[in-house]
């Protein structure tokens, strides 16, 4: 089964499909995304706020109402997890231009993970360098190129090598660029706060006293 050939199936599928927007078509390739990151697996994990980053969807009840559609149109069997420390599973049907749909139709051979869309060995790496970070210089070189100190780079690689490389919900990491990404922000968000915090004056105090008159 060929990738590429995948996607030119589904893609003249969603032409044909006047059941479907573009948020569809945007949250069907985050998830086309998610599958590559898991090596083409036959169903694999996925976690809601990652995927909606992904494929910029904005509020849950969007991103609900697409997956929904997206399985009962018979692009992907969906099934949700109540389990707040466990995703939801996907798996992602099979197109091809020989038939619709072959749902049944998943290759066991080698040859199929070892076809991806880029060259395997090249896919090999990217795949490492997109869920875990080497080393810590491969961090420290992130923070560098974002014009972050080295210091805030180490905060954050033995912050997150301390607890396994997991978020706060026990979810397994899958982009070390975004948690870092969102580091930043969460970073700069807290050294904007004493500043601020320091030019309120709640007592409406002034240096510029008058001691003479009356309190």
């Amino acid at each position: 089964m060929n990738y590429i050939t995948h996607l030119n199936a589904v893609f003249q599928q969603f032409s044909k499909d006047p059941s479907l927007n573009a948020t569809h078509i945007s949250l069907y390739m985050a998830l086309f995304q998610s599958w590559n990151i898991h090596r083409f697996k036959k169903t694999f994990y996925i976690q809601r706020e990652e995927i909606m980053r992904m494929g910029k969807i904005g509020s849950n009840p969007t991103y609900h109402r697409c997956l929904n559609k997206l399985h009962d149109q018979k692009y992907i069997q969906y099934q949700p997890s109540h389990n707040p420390y466990k995703g939801s599973r996907v798996r992602m049907l099979i197109f091809d231009t020989s038939s619709k749909q072959a749902l049944n139709k998943y290759e066991t051979s080698s040859k199929q993970a070892l076809t991806p869309l880029i060259n395997y060995n090249k896919q090999k790496t990217n795949f490492n360098k997109r869920e875990l970070p080497q080393n810590e210089n491969e961090v420290l070189d992130l923070f560098k190129n974002k014009s972050w100190s080295a210091n805030e780079g180490k905060k954050f690689y033995n912050h997150y090598s301390s607890i396994g490389w997991k978020l706060r919900n026990e979810i397994k990491i899958i982009d070390w660029h975004a948690t870092a990404e969102n580091w930043m922000l969460k970073a700069n968000e807290f050294e904007k706060a004493p500043t601020a915090f320091q030019k309120r004056d709640n007592l409406k105090t002034t240096k510029n006293k008058n001691y003479g008159e009356p309190l």
